[in-house]
């Protein structure tokens, strides 16, 4: 399963980014997909996180500011990210898994992007 993070940038606080992932991945509607990231020095974090069926959860920092979808017929995954804070700043990886239960546990996931920079500075 190839993941092809996009859309990264830099932005001011309170600005937007769209972030999409692309997946060769056949029966791509299976899997469960999710968004993690990681700033320099700092752990791997996990964001948001989609199931098959189109329910989702978050992490704390980013609820409402955040919101993952995903398109199963384009096999792509997004993130809009709201309101983004300097602390937002930080790597952004796609990854995926084929067991049904979403999870911010990055443990769990089995295929990963290379990642998509995201830096949030005035």
């Amino acid at each position: 399963v190839q993941l092809v993070e996009s859309g990264g940038g830099s932005v001011r606080p309170g600005g937007s980014l769209k972030l999409s992932c692309t997946s060769s991945a056949y029966a791509y509607s299976r899997y469960t997909m999710a968004w993690f990231r990681q700033a320099p020095g700092a752990g791997r974090e996990g964001v948001a996180s989609i199931a098959r069926d189109g329910s989702s959860i978050y992490t704390d920092s980013v609820k409402g500011r955040f919101t993952i979808s995903r398109d199963n017929a384009k096999n792509t995954l997004t993130l809009q990210m709201n309101s983004l804070k300097p602390e937002d700043t930080a790597m952004y990886y796609c990854a995926a898994r084929g067991e049904p239960l979403k999870t911010l546990e990055g443990r769990l996931y089995k295929h990963w992007g290379r990642g998509t920079q995201v830096t949030v500075s005035s």
